[in-house]
């Protein structure tokens, strides 16, 4: 397996495009007057038909977006052609919300020359503020015009809202002897808490699979990437993760578990476990990517539920980000973890780039060096290494430290 570039338009096949269509507000720059604004509609086009799954947000509040995307893929049996998305705004909690996703949808249909329920829609931005569909009339036509197979980037970039970089990934491998590739892009800075799925996630393959495995793959891959990713705790009413495979590589098409859906799978991960470790690193304010390892487990379900339970600790977060070996509070998270275990066998180690400082063996504090912790937790990535020692199952989950710029940031974000 090859990591290439390309991002969503990795694959054989799809074209992408992103522009400025104005639901963003001008970008103003006195000193760069001529400095392009930031893109807001993003397009992706398969060249045929394409087996289609889907994740979604598990809160109750979910974006007009979602429901007019489930509506579709269950009117079309799992297929798609094209996905049409909008930043800035959610259009979630609206009375005319379905219908504006709706109108997007055939807009993007009327220019492409397809049906109206072959569009997967999304939006994401400020939750409870009317759409404008208006900006998005206007620039439909110039956003189908730009689509181009090597359009990915600006597609990436339409789907940023507090982001600080784009995040793309994709990778090239082989099934049937034929080449095959797969690739995504990803959004999402806050507002990220599992369970499925966590921010705006867009997934192309080239590889031909029905799509019943294809949303089979999904489930099990989600599970183990994006479900372990937590910024802040808030689940998203946005949340989705949509998976396109057109066939183009000519591979058997995959019907069945077997080797190549194993090999499938293996290529899912590593897009979606690349995406979800950026978007971690990305987080609204963050100064370090944490990451908890759990293994030793009974489970593969009691290690992610305790990886996740360490990432997502408030306390632990502020810990990392003043660089205080507060080991304590992993083992609190540990505790509160809803998984079966004895505490009296749980290591703890914690390493970076600077070395590994044991702070906690057979569930009680060891000593160790305040100088070599805090050296170690200066650095930018964070491994919380947690050990069970009570099974051979293991899990990673995702997250950064919580700093005063999460404040600032979310202080003001609607207004």
């Amino acid at each position: 397996m090859k990591v290439i570039n390309g991002g969503i338009c990795a694959a054989k096949g799809f074209k992408a495009s992103g522009i400025y269509c104005g639901i963003k507000k001008p970008a103003i720059d006195n000193k760069n007057p001529d400095k392009p604004h930031k893109n807001d509609l993003g397009l992706i086009l398969s060249d045929t038909l394409c087996s289609t799954a889907a994740v979604y947000t598990t809160n109750k509040v979910k974006g007009a977006p979602i429901l007019v995307t489930k509506k579709n893929l269950e009117k079309t049996n799992g297929k798609s052609r094209a996905v049409i998305v909008n930043s800035k705004n959610a259009n979630t909690c609206n009375a005319d919300g379905e219908e504006k996703a709706t109108r997007m949808c055939v807009l993007a249909a009327n220019e492409l020359g397809i049906k109206a329920e072959e569009v997967i829609v999304a939006s994401t931005g400020v939750i409870g503020q009317i759409l404008p569909i208006e900006p998005i009339e206007n620039g439909i036509g110039e956003l189908a015009e730009k689509l181009s197979y090597e359009g990915n980037e600006e597609a990436a970039t339409a789907i940023m809202t507090t982001d600080t970089i784009k995040k793309e990934y994709a990778v090239e491998f082989e099934i049937d002897d034929k080449i095959c590739h797969l690739g995504g892009m990803a959004k999402g800075s806050g507002m990220i808490h599992p369970n499925m799925a966590t921010t705006l996630n867009f997934i192309t393959t080239d590889v031909a699979i029905s799509s019943e495995m294809l949303q089979k793959a999904l489930d099990e891959i989600v599970k183990v990437t994006y479900n372990c990713l937590s910024i802040d705790g808030d689940t998203s009413t946005n949340d989705m993760v949509s998976l396109m495979a057109n066939g183009l590589a000519g591979n058997n098409e995959i019907t069945e578990t077997n080797e190549a859906f194993e090999t499938f799978k293996t290529a899912l991960y590593e897009v979606m476990a690349n995406l979800t470790r950026m978007l971690a690193k990305d987080g609204e304010g963050a100064s370090k990517l944490l990451e908890c390892i759990c293994t030793g487990c009974p489970t593969k379900d009691d290690a992610i539920i305790i990886a996740k339970s360490v990432i997502g600790s408030t306390l632990f977060k502020c810990a990392i980000f003043g660089e205080d070996a507060n080991w304590g509070r992993v083992l609190c998270a540990i505790g509160y973890a809803d998984a079966e275990f004895d505490i009296t066998k749980v290591d703890v180690d914690l390493k970076s780039e600077f070395g590994t400082v044991a702070v906690c063996r057979n569930g009680a504090g060891v000593e160790f060096s305040e100088e070599e912790a805090a050296k170690i937790l200066s650095s930018d990535e964070i491994q919380v290494l947690v050990n069970l020692n009570q099974g051979n199952e293991n899990a990673t989950a995702w997250g950064c430290d919580l700093t005063y710029d999460y404040v600032k940031i979310n202080g003001d974000y609607r207004t």
